[in-house]
C-alpha cells in the first residue's frame, strides 16, 4: 500500500486544490489527512473539498476540535486552534458533522516498505503536545509511549522532520496550508519509500482569492502564510516556550 499523508491545510484551499491534483497523477491507494483542515480563509470550500474524496481517512487536529466547539457554543478546550470564531459562522451542520467523524489516530498495516505506521495530529496521546526536529529524545519517548508502530506520521507544528527514535521512525509531514520556511504545499508520500514533498502552486492567484474573502484576516494570511510564511527560527522560538510550558506542566 502507498499513502500520502497531508495535514493542516488551515482552508488555504488553492493549496489543497495543488496538491490533490498531484495527487491524482500519482495515485496513491490511500491520503490520511492529519487534522486542522479548515481553520482558515475558506473553511467551507476546504470542507466541501475533502468530503468529495473517495479512499481518504481523516485524523482530527486541535484546530478541527476547536472549530466544532465554537460552533456548537462550547468553551474552547487547549489550543483551539486559530480563527475559529469567523470560521464557525461560515460552515454548516453538515460540515460540522464531518469535522466530528473525524478518528483520534488512524493504524495503517503494510505501507509497503514501511510495516504498521499511525497516523496522528501531534502526538498518538493528544492532538496538542508539540514535538519538533528538537525535542529532546528522552521527551520524544514519552510523547511516543505505547505506539505499536514501526512508523509515526504527524503534523500540527507545520516542519517537516524525519528522525530515528530507538526502533520507530517518526515523520512530520508539513503543512499544506500554512508552513514555515519557505512558501509552498508540503506532505508525505510513504511507501516504498518515505519521501517528504513540497507541491508548488500559483501563490499570486491563491493570495487574490483569499483576499477576496469577506474575513478581517485575509490580508494578512495572503502575504505571511502564502506569499511568504515564517522562517523556521521564528516558527522553532514559538515551539520551544510551547514545549517548555508542556514539559513543565506534565
Amino acid at each position: 500500500m502507498r499513502v500520502a499523508a497531508i495535514s493542516d491545510i488551515h482552508g488555504n484551499l488553492p493549496a489543497l486544490e495543488a496538491v490533490l491534483a498531484q495527487l491524482d497523477r500519482e495515485k496513491p491507494d490511500l491520503i490520511v489527512v492529519c487534522g486542522d483542515v479548515a481553520s482558515g480563509p475558506m473553511p467551507a470550500e476546504t470542507i466541501d473539498l475533502l468530503m468529495a474524496l473517495d479512499h481518504t481517512r481523516f485524523v482530527r487536529g486541535n484546530a478541527d476540535r476547536g472549530l466544532i466547539e465554537e460552533f456548537d457554543g462550547i468553551a474552547p478546550s487547549e489550543m483551539p486552534g486559530p480563527f475559529a470564531d469567523w470560521c464557525a459562522r461560515q460552515i454548516t451542520r453538515e460540515q460540522r458533522d464531518f469535522l466530528a467523524s473525524f478518528e483520534s489516530k488512524v493504524l495503517i498495516d503494510g505501507v509497503d516498505g514501511l510495516g504498521r505506521v499511525l497516523f496522528c495530529h501531534a502526538t498518538p496521546h493528544n492532538d496538542t503536545d508539540v514535538m519538533t526536529v528538537e525535542t529532546p529524545l528522552e521527551r520524544v519517548r514519552v510523547l511516543i509511549a505505547g505506539a505499536d508502530a514501526d512508523v509515526i506520521v504527524c503534523g500540527h507544528t507545520h516542519m517537516q522532520f524525519d528522525r530515528g527514535v530507538d526502533r520507530v521512525r517518526v515523520v512530520n509531514a508539513g503543512s499544506v496550508g500554512m508552513p514555515y520556511g519557505e512558501p509552498g504545499a508540503y506532505w508525505a508520500w510513504l511507501g516504498p519509500d518515505m519521501r517528504l514533498r513540497n507541491t508548488d502552486y500559483d501563490r499570486e492567484a491563491a493570495a487574490a482569492r483569499i483576499r477576496a474573502k469577506d474575513w478581517d484576516n485575509a490580508e494578512q494570511f495572503a502575504a505571511k502564510n502564502v506569499l511568504s510564511v515564517p522562517s523556521v527560527e521564528e516558527a522553532m522560538e514559538f515551539m520551544r516556550k510551547m514545549e517548555a510550558k508542556q514539559a513543565s506542566s506534565a
